[in-house]
């Protein structure tokens, strides 16, 4: 199914516009248009999925994660990559179908509790050490 309505979803179908990494019929990977690395590539299932939360099938699922190996090659992510999903609001989720940041090209630090605002638990708090 195709949401007639969804940027995402006209992409999947080219009706916009991007730059095309990686497509099969199944899955679409484009350059993010608001990169946050050097490496900022999404990729979205054709079918029209709000979130990975949106019952996406597991095949759907495998050919979404086989694509970031696809990606990855392309990108020659080599030295390591990073995977983003963000899903719903609390998670700033801004388009409403399920998509994979795939982000590279250089080193990323890992994200300390003051990144996450006030409602982060630290490990110790978790009882970690």
């Amino acid at each position: 199914m195709i949401d007639k309505d969804c940027i995402f979803c006209k992409i999947g179908a080219h009706e916009i516009g991007t730059k095309v990494v990686y497509e099969n019929d199944y899955v679409i990977a484009f350059d993010d248009m608001e990169p946050l690395m050097p490496v900022h590539t999404l990729i979205i299932p054709k079918e029209h999925y709000a979130n990975i939360g949106d019952n996406v099938p597991e095949e759907t699922l495998g050919k979404v994660f086989a694509a970031v190996r696809e990606v990855a090659a392309i990108k020659g992510l080599d030295n390591g990559y990073r995977l983003l999903i963000n899903t719903g609001e609390d998670a700033s989720q801004s388009v409403p179908h399920f998509h994979v940041h795939v982000l590279g090209g250089g080193w990323m630090p890992r994200p300390n509790d003051q990144d996450w605002g006030p409602n982060a638990t630290n490990a110790a708090e978790l009882g970690y050490k």
